[in-house]
């Protein structure tokens, strides 16, 4: 359960600095853990999503305005927090012409100019499909471009009405023809009605567009007004999960009962940097 010292006391700094965190907003299960290691994930253009995902506890909405002093506020945090790994995601913003991107651009470079050792590594939404608006954050630098497909072909539409599974594969192809370098990276989550078949074919698909880095987590369902969890995998189901990634030559597997995207992102991170060196 979150509490500790340096969990209250990044809770008061993230108070100071108006920033949001998906570790509050989604409700992770991981908080208390990450921010006791002074670790977490910034959630940015606002707390208001313009789309409903049935598994998702953010609030859902008409966002209004853009913060443009975000970026600095943001980038000030993270030199306070000493990080030296920083993970920045944030809310659908389908009202903007963008999605967004012009943001996650700034926050990226303003990082990497106020804490130079800092890497980041973006989670970004699929930006309606405008690849114009994904170049912007590429050339902005992160270290790792992370964008999840959460679910199975067959339960894509029904767990997300709003999305789109091939746009979200066709995304992490154009990440890397833009920059054959960047490393990149995906989620899913299990226990929405997938079956194991179609875990086996979703994997096989982000190695298809040459994703690096993946996740498995379980579903946690956030309230009685989100679809209810089809099952609890085991821990030896969701090592297996992980071997079969292995074998797949995804260069790095977090696959576990509590895992979520962001979660111990940095060793994921080293381990993919340690990979391709050994290549």
């Amino acid at each position: 359960m979150p509490g500790g010292p340096r969990y209250l006391e990044l809770q008061q700094l993230m108070e100071r600095q108006q920033l949001h965190t998906v570790c509050q907003e989604a409700r992770c299960p991981n908080i208390g853990e990450c921010w006791e290691r002074g670790t977490a994930t910034f959630m940015i253009l606002g707390d208001i999503c313009t789309r409903r995902c049935h598994y998702c506890a953010v609030t859902t909405g008409r966002p209004v305005g853009l913060d443009l002093q975000e970026p600095e506020r943001l980038a000030e945090t993270v030199q306070t927090m000493g990080l030296r790994y920083c993970v920045i995601t944030s809310v659908n913003r389908d009202d903007l012409p963008d999605g967004g991107a012009f943001i996650f651009a700034a926050c990226i470079r303003k990082v990497h100019e106020k804490v130079p050792a800092c890497r980041v590594e973006v989670l970004i939404p699929d930006f309606a499909g405008s690849w114009l608006a994904l170049e912007k954050v590429i050339d902005a630098g992160p270290e790792v471009l992370n964008h999840n497909i959460e679910s199975t072909r067959p339960v894509f539409r029904r767990v997300r009405p709003k999305g789109d599974y091939q746009l979200s594969l066709d995304l992490l192809a154009e990440a890397k023809r833009l920059d054959p370098g960047m490393v990149t990276k995906s989620g899913i989550i299990v226990g929405m009605g997938e079956t194991r078949e179609d875990l086996l074919a979703t994997m096989a698909d982000l190695r298809q567009v040459d994703c690096d880095l993946l996740t498995i987590g379980q579903y946690l369902r956030p309230s009685l007004k989100h679809i209810p969890i089809d099952r609890f995998y085991t821990p030896a189901e969701f090592e297996e999960l992980r071997q079969a990634g292995e074998e797949m030559s995804f260069r790095h597997v977090a696959s576990g009962p509590l895992v979520r995207s962001s979660y111990h992102a940095d060793e994921q991170h080293d381990a993919a940097v340690a990979t391709l060196n050994a290549g």
